[in-house]
């Protein structure tokens, strides 16, 4: 972590580093400040409590913000192309975030109920953000679409299951084969859409 990072970002990148190693409920918040280089009392200053933290950590490193702007900013309407880059944003931000996702994973009986609705937010929001796309696609009439929030929600599901597949794990030949697997997962639904 260096010195050009925020306090905030330094306790939140620790929480994260730990809690992904250690879980939840094994991590202090003692632990997390002094990874971060501060003492717990700045922890508690910036957030209050472990909890409200962890949801600090998942409303900063999530997706949201960040498709949101993909759909407003770098979408041209053409549907295999659209998506091509959706599914290799995904997947970039994903894996980005691969420790703070499998907090959540792996803390399902822990972790308290609000750092889950801040969690599940960003699906939520990509869902809605597919939906519209695939809407406005239909009535430009590039594209058929029968039940836009489910085909959504398929497209989500492809990549979300590719993700926590081997297709991602490291190394150049997973690269490729996750690149691979993008271009025609998305060319097969594309082709599927296409009026």
């Amino acid at each position: 972590m260096g010195d050009d990072l925020k306090t905030s970002d330094k306790i939140l990148l620790a929480a994260i580093d730990l809690m992904a190693e250690k879980g939840y409920d094994g991590t202090t918040t003692k632990e997390i400040a002094a990874a971060a280089g501060v003492n717990e009392v700045t922890l508690f200053r910036h957030f209050g409590t472990k909890q409200k933290l962890l949801e600090a950590a998942f409303h900063r490193y999530h997706y949201a913000e960040e498709m949101t702007k993909l759909f407003a900013e770098s979408l041209n309407g053409d549907l295999y192309a659209d998506l091509l880059l959706v599914s290799r944003t995904y997947h970039r931000l994903m894996n980005r975030n691969r420790k703070l996702l499998n907090i959540a994973r792996k803390g399902s009986s822990s972790l308290p109920e609000a750092v889950y609705q801040e969690a599940g937010r960003h699906p939520k929001q990509l869902r809605d953000l597919l939906t519209e796309y695939l809407v406005t696609m239909s009535e430009q009439g590039k594209a058929a679409v029968s039940n836009p929030q489910m085909q959504a929600m398929s497209f989500m599901w492809m990549n979300y299951g590719a993700f926590f597949s081997d297709l991602n794990a490291e190394g150049v030949a997973q690269e490729n084969l996750l690149e691979e697997f993008i271009q025609e997962s998305v060319k097969l639904f594309a082709r599927a859409l296409t009026p």
